[in-house]
């Protein structure tokens, strides 16, 4: 799909700017196409430089929490509601506990541990299907939830503010988690509702109950402030928070006797790694983007969307954010340097800037996902998983826009 979307980039570029040269007489497109390839590459390398130092720092520190026992202290906690949730997986059997060590990983943000993880479960789960070339309800309730994106701490997205000029780059942090929480939410009820789950279970309701009940206490506080004491009590609350995380990983490393400093140079060395790991993906995406914009293509598409938003009386500021959304459940890599180019193009603090990250944080690769993990035991035929994903997808995306306009509109 990833080939697809980059080939599609180039070769409707090419098309948009023949028409206007053969048809329009403007030759400068080429140019302004060529000039756009060079100061992309150029752009790539410069973001990915930048970004060594910063995710050397927080992959360190998620390394300190991961040896600190944090992913085992989630794994703990999320066990009984896994079990309610998927009756027909025996509460001894090893794929619940690779099951919630996947999501406890994909909550803080250790993309590098939670595929393998994520792989490790549905091998187990494959043991316990009875049609090995389908999907059980539990592979498909495991996959949604990967789906919809848990996140609890959006490191890359941070990093990427960072490194791009955001004044508060953590601004995102609450509007992200209530994003988030959401689009989960809504693929937990659809799978649900398709396998006939019993969300009224005591347990369950405890659990659904009480995440309801903190985001609710979030939407209710901050509805009654107004919009600027609002902006300023979040990024107080997100910089509280994260970093008494980051204490927290720290205590916890103490307690396990775990050389926290250690951890933290190698997670660091990773950071390092992973900065330059991304140099060619980032070149790949970003001069394609470019191609695209300086064709005119960009501009034709959102022209599009900006005229039919007005004809509606919709404000139209969401629509340099689509892109993000659109790309998003086809790939990760995409997305993410169409949230670098609206970053880069409109500002990291613009409103389509800080709604591209939220959109990023809230939502996942449905069919990236599916694809890996079908694909690692052999499952042909997903069910409803496809739907139940894309709604999942499209509640993060419709919640995001809602809350980037209540907090940053």
């Amino acid at each position: 799909m990833l080939n697809i979307i980059w080939i599609g980039f180039f070769l409707v570029a090419f098309l948009i700017a023949s028409i206007k040269w053969l048809f329009f007489g403007d030759p400068q497109v080429f140019a302004d196409i060529m000039a756009a390839m060079f100061t992309q590459s150029k752009s790539a390398f410069e973001i990915s430089l930048g970004l060594a130092g910063i995710l050397a720092l927080w992959l360190g520190i998620m390394r300190v929490g991961e040896r600190g026992g944090f992913i085992l202290l989630l794994t703990r906690g999320l066990t009984p509601l896994f079990s309610r949730l998927m009756p027909e997986v025996p509460s001894n059997h090893p794929a619940l506990g690779a099951m919630v060590m996947n999501i406890s990983a994909n909550m803080l943000g250790l993309d590098n541990a939670a595929t393998p993880l994520g792989i490790k479960a549905m091998q187990e789960l494959q043991t316990l299907n009875p049609k090995p070339d389908t999907a059980s309800s539990a592979q498909i309730l495991f996959l949604v939830i990967n789906s919809s994106s848990v996140t609890l701490f959006p490191v890359t997205i941070f990093s990427y503010r960072a490194q791009l000029g955001a004044l508060n780059p953590t601004d995102v942090f609450i509007p992200i988690l209530i994003a988030t929480y959401i689009s989960t939410l809504a693929g937990l009820l659809a799978v649900a509702y398709a396998q006939k789950i019993n969300l009224l279970d005591k347990v369950v309701l405890a659990y659904l109950g009480g995440l309801t009940l903190m985001v609710g206490g979030l939407l209710g506080y901050f509805s009654a402030l107004p919009q600027q004491e609002m902006l300023e009590q979040s990024a107080t609350l997100s910089h509280v928070l994260l970093f008494s995380l980051v204490a927290a990983f720290i205590v916890g490393a103490v307690y396990k006797n775990v050389n926290a400093y250690e951890a933290f140079i190698d997670g660091a060395k990773d950071g390092f790694q992973t900065a330059v790991t991304i140099v060619p993906y980032l070149v790949a995406m970003l001069v394609a983007i470019g191609v695209f914009r300086a064709s005119g293509a960009f501009g034709l598409l959102s022209g599009g969307i900006r005229a039919l938003a007005d004809g509606l009386a919709i404000d139209n500021r969401f629509v340099d954010a689509l892109p993000t959304a659109l790309i998003k459940p086809f790939s990760g890599s995409g997305a993410r340097a169409m949230m670098l180019d609206t970053m880069k193009t409109l500002g990291a603090d613009s409103f389509a800037g800080r709604l591209a990250c939220i959109v990023q944080g809230s939502t996942e690769t449905t069919f990236y996902v599916l694809a890996v993990y079908l694909g690692a035991v052999g499952v042909r035929y997903s069910r409803h998983a496809v739907a139940c994903g894309l709604l999942a997808d499209g509640a993060g995306v419709v919640a995001s826009m809602f809350v980037a306009y209540w907090f940053f509109g």
